[in-house]
């Protein structure tokens, strides 16, 4: 039982919760006015929509695979479906959802066949997915920026679930679109811990040929796991139009290596079979706690990046070291 203790308060998870939990203590020993919920709401807030793209990009990890094009994907999900949107007069937001979830499910399934028919390497086959959805957004949809969103999607970013005012008189609201992550890592979690096609991820990611050996159909669970994160990055892409109430064919990208930062900081390892949901959350936690605060502790706008990419370094060298040392006793 100690053992277990001890194996639980020493994990990866553990050490992520132990980083927030001092970084809120300095925070709040600056600025006392941190420690209230307007500062939960604000970090739910910020954490919304990336949570939903690193539970896209760590079921990947997990299944031994990665994927760099969801930034892309998002962006060409964003303003396709506007522009049918405001080309048909749809103004429905499960439509919007649907036809989102369909874009995505769809370059998910091209990134599944490039990786596991054509075998091309995972980070090579997305990468050239993510150039080629770039470039396709542009050339065939266009630059342009959409503000004018039909009216009932347009509303949704005002649907609270609670809100919260302050002594000085200003209220936060929790968005109601927090649901949808909620709800999302729910699902992912019953998925990878209670599924036969969960099991298969790890068993992929963990040692491919053992997989094939005890039975695990290796093409169609990496089918399936990349179809369903192109679907995740499909729901991210209308998440983020509806909260921010934009659709921007650039805005997105360059977020791939921030959301793989966070899923690896929050314990899945980069090598796959490996991970969960509960340590993904916290990573984005951490990354989003710091993005947001360092100006409270004093740390110039300049400073900002080259901090975030220590702790991003400090962060995997722990999951990378861990992961060298159960792999070590293993042998033993």
């Amino acid at each position: 039982m100690n053992a277990k203790i001890k194996q639980k308060l020493l994990s990866n998870e553990a050490i992520v919760v132990y980083i927030i939990l001092l970084l809120a203590l300095i925070i709040g020993a600056v600025n006392p006015t941190f420690i209230s919920p307007a500062t939960g709401i604000n970090l739910l807030r910020t954490m919304l929509v990336t949570l939903i793209f690193a539970l896209s990009e760590m079921i990947v990890i997990v299944s031994g695979g990665i994927d760099v094009s969801f930034p892309a994907v998002s962006c060409l999900t964003m303003i396709a479906t506007i522009k049918f949107l405001l080309a048909t007069g749809i103004d429905s937001v499960p439509i919007t959802y649907g036809i989102g979830i369909l874009i995505g499910a769809t370059f998910g399934a091209l990134n599944a066949f490039l990786i596991t028919i054509i075998k091309i390497p995972p980070l090579i086959a997305t990468l050239g997915v993510s150039s080629l959805t770039s470039g396709a957004t542009l050339a065939f949809l266009g630059t342009k920026i959409y503000t004018d969103l039909p009216e009932k999607i347009d509303t949704m970013h005002r649907i609270s679930i609670f809100s919260y005012t302050n002594p000085a008189g200003n209220e936060y609201s929790m968005t109601a679109l927090i649901l949808i992550p909620a709800i999302l890592c729910v699902l992912i979690h019953l998925m990878l811990r209670h599924t036969m096609i969960g099991r298969g991820m790890y068993a992929i990611g963990g040692d491919i040929q053992a997989a094939h050996v005890v039975g695990f159909n290796v093409a169609k669970t990496r089918f399936f796991t990349y179809i369903l994160s192109g679907i995740l990055a499909g729901t991210g892409a209308i998440t983020y139009m509806i909260l921010m109430r934009v659709a921007d064919p650039k805005v997105l990208m360059g977020e791939e290596m921030m959301v793989i930062a966070a899923v690896v900081i929050g314990g899945t390892r980069i090598t796959g079979g490996h991970g969960t949901v509960i340590g993904t959350i916290l990573g984005v936690a951490l990354l989003a706690l710091v993005k947001n605060n360092l100006i409270i502790l004093g740390v110039p706008t300049h400073f900002q990046t080259f901090v975030v990419g220590m702790i991003i370094v400090f962060g995997t060298s722990i999951t990378s070291i861990r992961a060298k040392r159960i792999a070590e006793q293993a042998k033993i």
